[in-house]
């Protein structure tokens, strides 16, 4: 099979993995708003669903970031850039595609940023690492670049 043939094939797994994980996600949040609807119960039913709320939360969190990640794919193969490595701009071994088809860095890249702590030329949102505002007393005392 050419690579062409692959990527096509990898297109359309994609296009199907898109349209689960959107599936997928449409349920989680019907399924949060009828938990938030019930009300009934002691205190443990109440913990029970408010631990499943936050389970939930966080499968629809992560499948929201492979949902991001798969439309970058679909959108770099519209472009013609779909393959190609985001740091060197070699093209990305058919086997690693076919492992994780939202890959954009090749091994060797992802090898680097991965031990260097970084992100393989990408903007990395640092927003999310301290749960207080930046004005905060506590904020000061946190060192994030330690090794």
């Amino acid at each position: 099979m050419s690579r062409k043939e692959s990527l096509a094939e990898l297109h359309e797994i994609l296009k199907a993995r898109r349209e689960a994980i959107r599936m997928a996600l449409l349920g989680d949040m019907s399924l949060l708003n009828e938990l938030a609807s019930q009300t009934k119960g002691d205190v443990v039913d109440w913990a029970l669903d408010s631990a499943q709320d936050e389970l939930s939360s966080q499968l629809a969190e992560v499948e929201g970031r492979e949902l991001a990640m798969i439309d970058n794919a679909l959108k770099r193969m519209s472009s013609g850039e779909y393959g190609e490595c985001e740091v060197c701009e070699q093209p990305i071994p058919l086997a690693r595609l076919q492992a994780l088809p939202y890959a954009t860095l090749c091994v060797g890249c992802q090898r680097a940023a991965e031990i260097s702590g970084g992100s393989g030329g990408r903007t990395v949102d640092w927003s999310r690492v301290v749960d207080f505002p930046s004005d905060d007393s506590r904020a000061r005392d946190i060192d994030i670049n330690v090794p």
